[in-house]
């Protein structure tokens, strides 16, 4: 289930972004600060919608309101991801299609935030990602050097590789850094970073 309106929308991002950055919940004068209003009664109000839909848990700790991600503990319920938007030469007909998972599989991420990639080589296969695995990307474009990402090269190339900056230039390497003519190195304008490795599913062989 999505969050029905753009103000849902954009607070629920903004907790998901706070739990992933800073490890802890946001309380609503948290919230209610970075969006900008003076009243937490507003925030309050969106949060129970929030939790009407089943998208965030409210736990009251030492007179305070904090906010979780998710259904209470206990509760099952599935998400569904849409493929990464990448240039392709085909692509499946399984790919047409949203992928369902259990809602625990994304963490404290929204499923508008997560993409799924089926990977098409065995050159990350050093960090265990082989070809035909689907991975979970977590939408960004801001990365670290050694990050795993899925990356656009010349708006054509699309590859799933280990990102490191070299001055003017990307590399985009194998997970064992392979041979030097299995590295790609671009100036940083050619590459589009699409988003980063947060998870894998293997098909069963």
């Amino acid at each position: 289930m999505h969050a029905q309106t753009r103000r849902q929308r954009e607070v629920l991002d903004f907790i998901a972004r706070h739990i992933e950055s800073h490890g802890y919940r946001p309380s609503y004068q948290v919230i209610a600060r970075h969006m900008g209003v003076s009243s937490r009664s507003g925030i309050a109000r969106i949060v129970h919608d929030l939790e009407l839909q089943g998208l965030l848990t409210r736990r009251r700790e030492d007179g305070h309101f904090y906010v979780d991600m998710g259904s209470p503990k206990g509760a099952a319920g599935s998400v569904e991801i849409e493929w990464l938007d990448v240039p392709a030469d085909y692509r499946e007909r399984f790919e047409e299609f949203a992928i369902s998972l259990p809602e625990f599989m994304i963490g404290a991420q929204t499923p508008e935030r997560i993409r799924a990639f089926r990977v098409a080589d065995d050159l990350m296969s050093g960090a265990d990602i082989r070809e035909d695995d689907i991975v979970l990307i977590e939408l960004r474009q801001f990365v670290r050097d050694g990050n795993i990402v899925v990356a656009v090269v010349d708006g054509q190339q699309t590859v799933l590789r280990k990102y490191f900056r070299v001055g003017a230039h990307v590399e985009l390497r194998p997970a064992d850094d392979g041979d030097e003519d299995e590295i790609i190195r671009v100036l940083a304008d050619h590459v589009e970073v699409k988003g980063v490795f947060r998870g894998l599913l293997r098909p069963i062989s």
